[in-house]
């Protein structure tokens, strides 16, 4: 029965774009509605931006050595036999085929289906999709989808016919969604699509030798050949990275155009001061970074800069620093700290490093300096209201706290600098809150601080959406971590190694962190509220229930975990594989080192859904000498204590389940020792096995104690899909064939083309299809990274 001819591809009424028709209009309910539900797939242009993810020829067989356990895969392999057999535990017959790429081979397991034997018979070629397994040390698809291209049927021959002399394309796929109802659905509207308008002008396109768009999404879903395909890749590339850079470039001007106050720090004031009390010796880069922000904070346009640094390299200290001059040009400076834990530190050490500095009006205070105020949300009323008074009378030059500060009942007497820690955690809204609350309408200066970048802060700086200023240099006199992999399965003896080390250490008056990734008691992982909630970077390796991501569309994951084989109910217990355990969690770890390996040190634990109150007595027991009688000697935490957390004496981390952390997060955690002048040791126990994928991701870590390495690694990893901010901001929020670390070329091509035609055109009104492009990455905070205000 030949396929109804659809209507052509138009736009709705009261859009211009044949990209925003529902797919519900073009393929009929049925396809539409599994589009979107498995793939959410929705309109014309998400199923013609949903890109193949390789080609293939009837003589390419695709590489079965490369397929890892739990990958949902689409392969194209012949068959070279196929056995039925009965099932001994049950009625009913199990059918096994083994399909080759001429090198491997990879089992087809089937449950009472016998006619599988007969229709697959050897020498047959087909396309066979599902997820893979290992089952006695051998690969497998449990009942897998599949296309034969030498089959009589017609949806097959059809198929087959289709691609006779053409790449075939396989693409991202799921169980209810196959390549092949996916290439289909393309065809058809591909066959029915308008010429679209072009968000690239033709003087671009033509300067860098581009395809017309129509042209390039035709090329990308039916290349006549690799050549044509690599042209329609660097067109659509080229489109990420244009759309980007325009909004970038609209985001530059703007911010160029608005008011803010110079602040200038005069000879003699707070700043001045504290330099000459200081214990710090300032290294080159510490001094060069200072000066570049005094010069940003002295101009009549709001400074927005990142500060970077290696982890311990100081940036707390030129914040600091630059705080202290805004409060000497009579403002005052607001730091905003992503977990209670480390605005409480901060406070602590900001506070012990002014001194009198930091006291004014009080006893013993200096009259020339200035109050340091603490808000979080778990104060007490009689606190909090007398810090309230402080910040809204001036009296408090400094103000630090978590998402307390962006309350509606905090007001400021004249907010000079805000100053982010870990700038990944905050929403625009959150950050935008805080900038509000400026008066006259001048915007504060922005400085966002981060230690070692997340993937998708090296992806921005590739961009050049901010001033940056980079540490690379440790202070003097800070001390090396050596890492170390703990394979807890392969050697056992390692870990009990592990706990020994600690016993050492805290023997000679050291500390000791034991990090797990959960808090236990079936909570889940971390629970936090607020901002400390949001947007924490993802782990990369298996989540709870002992399964990866998905390694199609996250690049390597990793993990531990056995996940279940998939396949019909009848038969598929004689598979079954164990699930991997839940991630280990501080409530079950506290008790066994205490009654075990640690028993007789003073141990305790920290997490985020303890009371505050408590939070900071562990800390503060943690901080204090050996000697007292009131310290703690191991801290057994979540990764509340990731950043910031300052305690010179702990000198060992063991990270537990460490496969479970991303591989910038570990580096962080790394660096809450050896913060002192004794050698730090980091501890990374695991069950993944050697060679896996999660193992190599440790042993980089264990490798390399460069930051800024590591977090490139991390981005080749993890790919920048969510570089504009979480996965559930929108689909057009993903960069799908651009790599910023690959394509640099491409980025800065791309932000010179859209820097002259935003100059030239500011609002893009001689340009509508790109203007719907920019407008698209606004919505709906998808460009909640880029604004990092």
């Amino acid at each position: 029965m030949p396929t109804p001819t659809p209507p052509p591809v138009a736009p709705r009424p009261g859009t211009d774009d044949p990209l925003d028709v529902p797919l519900v209009r073009v393929l009929g309910d049925k396809t539409a509605k599994v589009l979107a539900s498995s793939l959410d797939l929705r309109t014309v242009g998400d199923l013609l931006r949903h890109y193949p993810r390789r080609y293939v020829t009837r003589g390419e067989l695709t590489e079965i050595g490369s397929l890892r356990q739990g990958d949902h895969v689409t392969i194209m392999a012949k068959v070279v036999r196929a056995t039925s057999r009965p099932m001994r535990q049950r009625r009913g017959s199990m059918q096994q085929l083994v399909v080759t790429d001429g090198s491997n081979e990879l089992d087809l397991t089937f449950f009472k289906q016998p006619w599988r034997v007969e229709k697959l018979q050897p020498g047959t070629v087909g396309l066979f999709a599902g997820t893979v397994s290992v089952y006695r040390g051998r690969r497998q698809l449990t009942h897998p989808s599949m296309v034969l291209l030498d089959a009589d049927d017609d949806e097959a021959g059809d198929y087959a016919a289709r691609y006779a002399s053409e790449l075939i394309p396989v693409y991202p796929a799921s169980a209810k969604a196959q390549t092949w109802t996916i290439d289909k659905a393309v065809r058809i509207v591909l066959d029915h699509l308008v010429e679209l308008d072009d968000p690239v002008p033709r003087s671009v396109r033509d300067q860098h030798g581009l395809m017309g768009l129509t042209e390039a999404l035709r090329a990308i879903h039916r290349p006549a050949d690799r050549d044509q395909l690599a042209r329609a890749r660097a067109r659509l590339r080229f489109d990420e990275a244009f759309a980007l850079q325009a909004l970038l470039a609209q985001r530059r001007r703007e911010l160029r155009a608005l008011p803010a106050v110079s602040r200038v720090s005069g000879a003699g004031g707070l700043l001045s001061q504290f330099d000459l009390r200081s214990p710090f010796e300032l290294t080159a880069g510490q001094r060069e970074v200072g000066e570049q922000i005094e010069r940003d904070l002295a101009s009549t346009h709001p400074m927005h800069r990142l500060l970077q640094g290696e982890v311990g390299s100081g940036k707390t200290l030129v914040a600091l620093r630059a705080m202290l001059a805004a409060v000497d040009a009579g403002g005052q400076a607001a730091l905003l700290a992503p977990t209670e834990v480390l605005a409480q530190q901060h406070h602590r050490s900001i506070t012990a490093l002014l001194g009198p500095l930091a006291e004014r009006g009080r006893l013993g205070g200096a009259d020339h300096g200035t109050r340091v105020a603490l808000l979080t949300g778990s104060q007490s009323t009689g606190r909090r209201r007398g810090e309230l008074l402080d910040v809204v009378s001036g009296d408090a030059g400094i103000v630090i706290g978590t998402h307390a500060l962006l309350e509606d009942v905090v007001e400021f007497h004249d907010l000079a600098l805000v100053v982010i820690d870990e700038q990944h955690r905050f929403g625009v809204e959150q950050r935008a809150a805080l900038t509000a609350k400026s008066r006259d309408g001048q915007v504060p200066h922005v400085l966002v601080m981060t230690a070692t970048p997340i993937p998708r802060t090296v992806a921005m700086t590739v961009f050049g959406d901010l001033d940056v200023s980079t540490l690379t240099e440790l202070p003097r006199g800070r001390s090396p971590i050596t890492t170390h992999v703990v394979p807890a399965i392969e050697r056992p003896a390692y870990l009990d190694r592990t706990w020994a080390r600690i016993r050492e250490e805290v023997a000679v008056g050291h500390k000791a962190f034991v990090v797990c990734p959960r808090i236990g008691d079936d909570a889940g992982p971390e629970e936090e509220t607020g901002a400390e909630a949001y947007d924490r970077p993802e782990p990369v390796g298996p989540g709870p229930d002992g399964s990866g991501p998905d390694r199609a569309d996250r690049g390597a994951g990793g993990g531990s975990g056995d996940p279940s084989l998939e396949g019909d109910a009848d038969g598929a217990d004689e598979q079954r594989a164990p699930r991997g355990r839940p991630p280990l969690a501080v409530l079950d770890v506290l008790p066994l080192l205490v009654e075990g390996p640690l028993a007789g040190l003073r141990v305790a634990m920290l997490h985020g859904r303890m009371p505050a109150d408590w939070k900071d007595q562990a800390m503060r027991r943690f901080a204090l000498p050996a000697e007292d009688p009131e310290a703690l000697d191991v801290l057994v935490a979540t990764t509340v204590i990731e950043v910031g957390v300052d305690v010179p004496a702990a000198t060992v981390m063991v990270v537990m389940d460490a496969d479970r952390f991303g591989i910038s997060q570990l580096h962080q955690l790394r660096g809450r020792v050896g913060r002192g002048r004794d050698p730090g040791l980091c501890l990374l126990v695991t069950d993944a096995e050697t060679g896996s994928p999660a193992r190599e991701r440790l042993d980089a870590v264990a490798a390399t104690a460069d930051g800024f390495a590591l977090s490139r690694l991390d981005l080749q990893l993890r790919r920048e899909g969510d570089v504009l901010g979480s996965q559930q901001s929108g689909r057009r929020s993903s960069l799908r064939l651009l790599e910023v670390l690959r394509h640099e070329d491409v980025v800065l091509a791309a932000r010179d083309a859209a820097t002259a035609v935003v100059e030239d055109d500011p609002e893009l009104r001689q340009h509508p299809a790109l203007a719907r492009e920019v407008a698209a990455l606004r919505e709906e905070e998808r460009s909640d990274y880029l604004d990092k205000t």
